[in-house]
């Protein structure tokens, strides 16, 4: 079967076991994903990922992840870009997320960063997904 949206997959994944109270979660790896893990891994939302083989010989990303007293620390967790609709904005459009309190996961010709790395390196692209 085949995937329009690997991302939006991948952070849907997340939202699951987070509301499930799941420590990890597994997801099909490419290299999208594992950037934007990166992103969310620097700035504190998730505690780390690895690269796996699940028994189907298939290569996978085990994500671990974060909770603060109970609660995840992850609140929200929306794509803005997707397949039949993308969203791309100059470095002086890119969206805050509540007032700078959240993270726009952007991806530049410099790589895939979170809003406020984007605004400093004076580069727009692709918003990706949101993050609060």
């Amino acid at each position: 079967m085949s995937m329009n949206d690997p991302l939006g997959d991948m952070l849907t994944r997340i939202r699951n076991a987070q509301m499930r109270g799941k420590s990890t979660v597994r997801t099909p790896a490419s290299k999208l994903r594992a950037w934007v893990l990166d992103v969310l891994k620097e700035e504190g939302y998730i505690r780390g990922y690895e690269n796996v083989t699940a028994a189907s010989g298939h290569a996978e990303l085990e994500i671990s992840l974060k909770y603060a007293d109970g609660q995840p620390v992850i609140r929200e967790l929306k794509r803005i870009s997707k397949p039949g609709r993308r969203v791309y904005s100059g470095v002086q459009e890119i969206p805050q997320v509540r007032n700078g309190l959240g993270i726009s996961v952007v991806s530049t010709p410099k790589g895939v960063m979170s809003d406020a790395a984007a605004r400093a390196a004076n580069v727009g692209g692709e918003v990706l997904c949101r993050v609060f």
